[in-house]
């Protein structure tokens, strides 16, 4: 990301992006915890840990949530490249 011949208006604006990018990731992910935990866990604590089906709902639904993150991605990218400038 850094490369020695960029000026610093460039860096600085690089920096910028890679920020909005960590805050993206970050949102995301606080989002896919709440839902995941809001879909899968039972509001009556009856156990320290997460149980079979607890943690199988879980890793079923962190998977097709960033499947889908990834999806509609792919998706917007590819309406923003049909854009014209």
């Amino acid at each position: 990301m850094s490369n020695p011949n960029m000026s610093p208006a460039e860096k600085a604006k690089a920096f910028d992006m890679a920020q909005l990018e960590m805050e993206y990731r970050v949102d995301l992910y606080n989002a896919m915890t709440a839902s995941c935990f809001a879909k899968c866990m039972d509001t009556r604590y009856k156990e320290g840990d997460l149980n079979v089906g607890e943690n199988s709902c879980v890793d079923r639904c962190a998977a097709k949530y960033w499947q889908v993150t990834g999806i509609v991605g792919q998706m917007l990218g590819g309406m923003q490249q049909q854009q014209p400038r």
